[in-house]
């Protein structure tokens, strides 16, 4: 890919890499469940991308709340959905906070897909009479062309959730990518050249859906990306320590608190 475009250094911090259910799963006993681990512990996958101006979530999980207590962020720009699963759209409520102290919406920015189910589960944000203290939204209509938050340029990249498209984005020398089990070979293109990939690897086992581990670190070799993260992991993959132990030296699992910088 060919990138004229300039693009401010950036900090991506990994709020959350799990799974739809979390790690660990709530009733499981198993030995990830039961890590002592910290990096076994995982709230639902999402990043916070940060340039000296600008600063966006990818997704906003029902873990929203805390992963911003969490690292205790005071600033928030605009939130990016890659797609409109509930572990990816659910804590959309809790920008309300942002609205309050910053006194303004909050820039969206979806595809049409994702809006309808903005629309559908969160419908009294977008009511036309509006009750008091509901989430404040300036809406942004993304589909498969370049645009910028800030000063932050973004490509879309389609990637495919067995029939669903979702969105991963490149930014720069980044680009992430969840929720994919097959890319197809023009959307390759656009993540050719990146130094940096998330990308989500569920589990071992094959998957209707996602990817296994085996095929996302086979997506990177293909591409020939330096440096590799995992994402939205699964207590099936096995203990952090384990698994990155057996993979190659320029990949590992992503885990919650990772912080990176790009360029």
């Amino acid at each position: 890919m060919t990138d004229t475009a300039e693009h401010p250094p950036i900090t991506v911090t990994f709020l959350g890499t799990g799974t739809s259910s979390g790690v660990p799963m709530i009733c499981c006993d198993c030995e990830v469940c039961t890590s002592t681990d910290t990096k076994d512990t995982r709230l639902r996958s999402s990043i916070l991308v940060q340039s000296a101006t600008t600063t966006f979530i990818i997704d906003t999980t029902p873990d929203f709340r805390y992963q911003m207590l969490r690292i205790d962020n005071k600033k928030l720009d605009a939130v990016l959905f890659t797609h409109p699963h509930k572990d990816h759209v659910a804590g959309l409520d809790d920008i309300r906070a942002y609205n309050y102290f910053q006194k303004k919406p909050m820039n969206i920015f979806a595809n049409a897909l994702t809006q309808e189910t903005l629309f559908r589960e969160f419908q009294y944000a977008f009511a036309d009479k509006k009750y008091p203290g509901i989430p404040q939204i300036h809406l942004h209509t993304i589909d498969d062309m370049p645009f910028a938050i800030g000063d932050i340029n973004i490509t879309p990249i389609k990637v495919w959730h067995l029939k669903m498209p979702v969105l991963g984005f490149r930014m720069g020398d980044f680009t992430y990518i969840t929720d994919a089990n097959k890319i197809d070979d023009a959307e390759k293109e656009k993540i050719l050249g990146s130094k940096v990939l998330v990308v989500n690897a569920l589990r071992n086992d094959k998957h209707i859906s996602h990817f296994t581990l085996t095929e996302a670190v086979s997506l990177a070799e293909e591409l020939q990306i330096p440096t590799v993260y995992f994402t939205h992991i699964s207590h099936q993959l096995g203990l952090h320590q384990n698994v990155n132990a057996l993979l190659p030296p320029n990949m590992q699992l992503a885990y919650d608190g990772l912080t990176i910088k790009i360029g």
